[in-house]
């Protein structure tokens, strides 16, 4: 499915979508609830505005995203790297220059 030039708003539900792989997608203000994205990989794509409920991204690859306001919520995102640092260590670093 070539996702490059979608218009419409996408709204997905309740779909397994492991291991897929989203090459220069616009995938802007789509909205992802209760689905399977493991292992799934988005490279080259603009995701901004996405809205993500209850998702598994465990082991999801991010790289080279427009992510700016997404919101993803009630996620499941352990092994997730963005740009191929791991999303733990981010978290990390950020809790540390909070003072948390």
């Amino acid at each position: 499915m070539d996702l490059h030039h979608v218009t419409a708003r996408l709204d997905v539900n309740d779909a397994d979508l492991s291991g897929s792989r989203f090459n220069d997608a616009n995938l802007s203000g789509a909205s992802f609830n209760q689905i399977n994205f493991s292992g799934a990989r988005f490279n080259d794509s603009n995701m901004s505005g996405w809205r993500v409920n209850d998702v598994n991204l465990s082991g999801a690859v991010f790289d080279n995203l427009n992510l700016s306001g997404a919101v993803l919520t009630n996620c499941r995102l352990t092994g997730v790297t963005i740009d191929g640092v791991p999303l733990e260590e981010m978290m990390a670093a950020w809790r540390r220059s909070v003072g948390g």
